[in-house]
């Protein structure tokens, strides 16, 4: 089967990816549904040490993690009450004067050997709780839902910021933080030779790490269980392999997959030990399993149809995958123990890009509509849709490892962009970079 024919069904598996390089952070435009956010103060952290000052602003950080999630309102620092360092010296009534649901007061210390001791404390400014005392019941504070210190490096401050953000978040949604994560993404910089880059950064767009450059284009980036790898699609041997490539071991690259005609659109399995992709190794493109210890590769789909992108369920039981053997590029799971594959989505005349939250519940996927091209979630067991972005080019749907939110990458004024949006659809930002065009992000599973 032609490439041409390919492309014409599956345009956002395989178009090229153009667009620049992220020299620094992403901007963070909110453009939707903070009204609802709850209002949170996070003081400045002290600081005591030899060096003037911390290397990092860790109460910006966390202000900011916060800020993104869309469930809270950090308060500017010039609207706060109090500048303090400890749980001790809050005044409830001034916050609760405020309408400030929490706050967050935290310290910095610089220690001989050069580590710095942090400490933090989540305060809920309205929590009380009943206390008998002399046969009698009193109303009495109980708003230190959280403390915490550690030594660490330095170099960690960021880091260690956004584990903190973690925790706060946690306690008080009752759900995981995903800030100390990372994104992967691949861009373009037309004034360098290799233009086409992988790169990898916090989940914030800081730090940004090239793993590898190409002369021609890098597709597809994937993230292992245990986020120690990539495996993507590279043309710079003037056809589509598929490499994995170690992030944190001298970012060593090996080929898994390079038959003649399409390899592409790689997919870790939940235990790391596999990885799905799509080959036409046969003739025709289809779905199959390589086992990464004994490099044997199984045939998972038999059909005329085009059959790509294949995504595992949580539970490692079953794939699906984009197809159009129905007519039209349509979602369809199948479950790796036997059975016919199963159609998922009937909404709209286009369906692709599957992926599911931890949960299992909810599947994210790229619905085209009246030719509109939305990020949507379908509720696996009613299979009912909500289109969840207002934006009209949207690909690449990837959701944070707590589930909460979708990155993704879409076009916002003639410029290709990443935006976010929470799952529910009532938070949504652009993160348009600060220099240039970025796309294909991937979203990495929770960091040890």
């Amino acid at each position: 089967m032609k490439i041409k024919t390919i492309k014409k069904y599956f345009i956002s598996v395989f178009l090229l990816l153009n667009f620049n390089v992220v020299a620094e952070e992403f901007d963070f435009i909110i453009s939707g549904g903070a009204d609802n956010a709850r209002p949170v103060a996070v003081l400045p952290f002290s600081w005591k040490g030899v060096d003037a000052k911390a290397k990092e602003d860790a109460g910006a950080v966390i202000a900011s993690d916060l800020r993104r999630s869309g469930r809270f309102a950090p308060m500017p620092r010039h609207e706060q009450v109090q500048a303090i360092d400890n749980y001790e010296d809050i005044n409830l009534k001034l916050w609760r004067e405020k309408g400030i649901e929490a706050v967050v007061v935290g310290r910095i210390t610089q220690v001989p050997d050069g580590r710095l001791k942090i400490a933090y404390e989540l305060i809920d400014v309205f929590r009380k709780t009943q206390e008998v005392r002399n046969g009698k019941l009193y109303q009495v504070d109980r708003n230190k839902l959280d403390s915490y210190s550690a030594f660490i490096q330095a170099k960690d401050l960021r880091f260690h910021s956004h584990r903190i953000a973690d925790r706060i978040y946690e306690k008080l949604t009752g759900e995981k933080g995903a800030f100390a994560t990372r994104i992967a993404y691949v861009s373009v910089d037309k004034t360098q030779e290799k233009k086409f880059r992988l790169m990898v950064a916090d989940s914030d767009g800081w730090a940004p790490q090239m793993l590898f450059a190409s002369y021609q284009s890098i597709m597809s980036p994937a993230w292992s269980p245990d986020a120690q790898q990539l495996a993507y699609v590279s043309f710079e041997n003037g056809r589509s392999e598929v490499f994995i490539q170690d992030i944190y071991k001298n970012n060593s690259r090996r080929k898994v997959a390079a038959f003649k005609g399409i390899n592409s659109a790689p997919s870790f399995s939940p235990d790391g030990r596999r990885l799905a992709l799509t080959l036409s190794r046969d003739g025709n493109p289809e779905i199959y399993i390589l086992d990464l210890t004994t490099q044997r590769f199984s045939r998972i789909t038999n059909h005329y149809a085009i059959d790509t992108e294949p995504n595992w369920t949580p539970d490692g039981q079953s794939l699906t995958f984009t197809s159009d053997r129905g007519g039209r590029p349509q979602i369809y799971r199948k479950n790796l123990f036997g059975g016919k594959a199963k159609r998922m989505t009937y909404d709209g005349n286009y369906n692709a890009s599957s992926s599911f939250t931890p949960d299992g519940r909810t599947m994210v996927i790229i619905n085209r509509t009246n030719g509109v091209f939305h990020v949507a979630v379908q509720d696996v067991e009613t299979g009912n849709m909500q289109i969840i972005t207002e934006t009209r080019l949207d690909e690449s749907p990837s959701l944070a490892p707590n589930g909460s939110m979708v990155i993704y990458a879409t076009v916002y004024r003639g410029r290709q962009v990443l935006s976010v949006v929470s799952t529910d659809g009532r938070f949504k930002a652009r993160l348009p970079s600060k220099k240039g065009e970025v796309k294909a992000p991937v979203w990495s599973p929770f960091l040890n």
